[in-house]
């Protein structure tokens, strides 16, 4: 790779002299600093132009600078900017009404804030006052956030900081089934991790719990797709032990998963709290923790958020829901990705170190492994295709407890042409990383 240009490497000393080392970027020999972006494209300092198949971690969903969205915010941010929740501003109730239209069951009631982090932290503060239990489970290879909570959700070492845990968060196994031991069926995966679930209800609680949060597909942990049957077989233990359904919905929701609006309708199970944020605004703060009626009415005593439901960011949130289901993004994010899901799955059957592909919809990975039976992680290699990517032209992501696995998720906007041109690109850089 080209070595950094003075401007690069001087913005990089006043970086580095202002902000946390651990604001760790991608490409850390040479980071990309972005200039402009524009729908599917975003450039960088030095006038390099990039195909975008990462979206800001799956935050800007129809396309950078969207020209009608945009609009919608700048009219918002010239009738009023804020208020905070002590005042009732209308669009936050018509954001709150379209949730409940959209969301699955009985969901109803909305709490809006600024991330998915304050998102889930919300939701495990509803589930314990609901139920009058303490005890929540999570799942292995599981990431929610970066608060204090959100870190004890979180079961991927890396992103677990300060020790300090909630001793009230216990971790099962997760429905891995590429790691699952002995080269089980995925049927047998899954009653591994069934009995894994009673086992610790019985022995690590008092037999009461008061929630279990799961991501349909575990976004840091490597876009991991459950079995079929895995949440229908969750579900009733949960509520069986006193316990309510949480699914976070912060990557996979809004038609990622393609051909529905959220990943857990995939499994056919009915969520008691959902959690989202990321593509909701496509890239402005947000974040929402929906509940039935009687979880959110069990929330005691006052509470607010200063900016959550900022009229600004619902505003955003509106139009951009607005476009998705007029443009039926879920649609096109099954369509776009099938496109996607083909040509890396040729790109398995050309390359040995290409372990696994997996994901739905617009949310597809690449789990990059050494040669050979073991299946040991490369991360050295999936860090080599991303840079090649980056060479090539095209932006995409990793993740997995090694980081080992190349994440891809196109906004749910593209068309025939981006996607085209970035399976083109992505071949490119896979077979550059081969040698």
């Amino acid at each position: 790779m080209a070595q950094q240009n003075s401007a690069g490497a001087a913005l990089m000393e006043r970086y580095e002299r202002v902000i946390f080392p651990a604001v760790a970027p991608y490409y850390p020999d040479q980071p990309l600093v972005v200039d402009r972006a524009r729908d599917q494209e975003l450039w960088d300092r030095d006038g390099k132009r990039y195909l975008d198949f990462f979206g800001g971690v799956l935050t800007i969903s129809v396309g950078h600078c969207n020209e009608e969205i945009t609009a919608r915010t700048m009219e918002q941010l010239q009738r009023v900017q804020h208020t905070s929740t002590l005042f009732v501003n209308e669009i936050m109730v018509e954001v709150a009404e379209k949730l409940s239209a959209l969301t699955p069951g009985a969901l109803q009631k909305s709490f809006f804030t600024n991330s998915g982090s304050e998102a889930d932290e919300t939701a495990i503060l509803a589930a314990r006052c609901y139920t009058g239990n303490n005890d929540v489970i999570a799942l292995r290879h599981a990431y929610s956030g970066r608060t204090l909570q959100a870190m004890s959700l979180t079961a991927h070492g890396n992103w677990r900081l300060g020790n300090v845990i909630d001793p009230h968060v216990r971790h099962v196994r997760s429905p891995y089934t590429y790691r699952a031991p002995l080269d089980l069926t995925p049927e047998e995966v899954v009653d591994l991790c069934i009995d894994d679930l009673e086992e610790l209800i019985a022995t690590c609680t008092n037999g009461r719990i008061a929630a279990f949060i799961a991501e349909p597909i575990q976004g840091v942990g490597g876009y991991i797709v459950p079995p079929q049957d895995y949440f229908g077989r969750v579900a009733p233990i949960i509520r069986a032990a006193g316990g309510v359904f949480i699914s976070d919905e912060v990557q996979t929701g809004w038609g990622r998963t393609g051909e529905r609006w959220w990943g857990i309708e995939h499994w056919g199970v009915e969520p008691d709290i959902m959690t989202f944020a990321k593509g909701m605004a496509n890239g402005y703060p947000v974040g929402c923790t929906i509940a039935t009626a009687e979880i959110a009415d069990a929330l005691p005593g006052m509470t607010f958020s200063t900016f959550g439901g900022n009229p600004v960011s619902m505003a955003t949130a509106l139009a951009t829901i607005e476009y998705m289901e007029r443009n039926q993004v879920q649609a096109n994010a099954a369509i776009q990705g099938q496109i996607l899901r083909e040509k890396l799955e040729e790109l398995e059957a050309e390359f040995d170190f290409i372990g696994e592909v997996r994901g739905m919809g617009l949310m597809q990975a690449l789990e990059i492994v050494k040669p050979g039976p073991t299946r040991e992680p490369d991360a050295d290699r999936a860090a080599g295709i991303m840079a090649r990517a980056r060479d090539h032209g095209i932006l995409i992501g990793k993740g997995g407890l090694h980081g080992n696995v190349v994440r891809i998720a196109p906004m749910l906007n593209v068309d025939c042409d981006s996607m085209q041109e970035g399976c083109e690109l992505l071949a490119r850089a896979v077979t550059s990383a081969a040698g």
